[in-house]
């Protein structure tokens, strides 16, 4: 055995963590012993992985995973720093979107959801006639995340060889989508060249069961919401804003409830306004 190694005792002591949490690093695969002793059991540790031990406490204090954990104490340089910045990045998204549904949550739990109302401006806009590229899909709420941006990615696709993308995306929810309600939810792309999107559903979209429709013009009742906002359930919070906006205004309505997505997603934060929540009125 090398002399120069040093005991799970004097190793914790230079690394400022417990034996105790030496062996939890050891037994979950982020911070292996030098050595083992194959009669003794005793561990002992080379002092270059002392940095790598603190790294590790300080990584766990993130409540970063732990097979994320072992990704980034595996990488090198500018690669683990990207790496727990992407993880960061994903954490702060999902606490923006965690406060939002506390804030909905309260307003619920203490009855004063007229109040939480208050916070949403909802304003009126006349939006033309267009012609559409759909996908339709009966889909729970938990599934919603996965199949907008990649039903509406295959539709832009499409609409790329129909002329491009002529307004904002959207998708309509003819009934309830929830945990228990399974829709039916449509995803919709507008299109400059409306005989050029039927021969596309005819021919590559046919496999995706893509059609074509004309959506009427309309007056829309929305409110605008962020990216933390869009989450189910927190979300609800703005379509009932809009209901009972329409309700005060003495407006009916005219059609079911949609989402108008005008930035690109991908790229915004959660505090960044991504969606329009919609109700067609008159």
């Amino acid at each position: 055995m090398d002399q120069n190694l040093l005991t799970i005792g004097a190793f914790a002591a230079r690394s400022r963590l417990s034996p105790k949490a030496l062996r939890l690093y050891d037994r979950l695969g982020l911070l292996a012993p030098a050595y083992v002793d194959e009669v003794s059991g005793y561990r002992y540790y080379r002092a270059d992985q002392a940095e790598r031990a603190r790294t590790v406490a300080l990584l766990r204090q993130l409540d970063m995973p732990l097979a994320r954990i072992a990704e980034v104490v595996a990488a090198e340089g500018s690669s683990a720093a990207a790496l727990l910045t992407a993880y960061w990045a994903d954490a702060e998204a999902r606490f923006a979107s965690q406060r939002t549904l506390a804030e909905f949550l309260r307003g619920r739990l203490s009855g004063r959801s007229s109040e939480m109302y208050g916070k949403f401006v909802v304003e009126t806009v006349e939006v033309p006639e267009v012609v559409v590229l759909t996908e339709t899909r009966h889909t729970l709420a938990a599934e919603l995340p996965a199949w907008i941006p990649a039903s509406l990615g295959r539709l832009e696709e499409g609409a790329r060889a129909c002329g491009g993308v002529s307004a904002a995306p959207f998708v309509v929810y003819h009934s309830e989508v929830s945990q228990e309600s399974d829709g039916p939810a449509e995803s919709c792309v507008p299109v400059a060249d409306g005989a050029a999107a039927r021969a596309w559903a005819d021919g590559p979209g046919r496999a995706r069961e893509t059609r074509v429709r004309v959506e009427p013009a309309r007056r829309l009742a929305y409110t605008r919401i962020t990216k933390a906002q869009v989450a189910h359930p927190q979300i609800l919070a703005a379509f009932e804003a809009v209901e009972a906006w329409v309700a005060e205004q003495g407006l009916t309505l005219d059609g079911p409830c949609r989402e108008v997505y005008f930035t690109d997603w991908d790229s915004a934060g959660p505090e960044d306004a991504v969606c329009d929540v919609a109700f067609p009125v008159r």
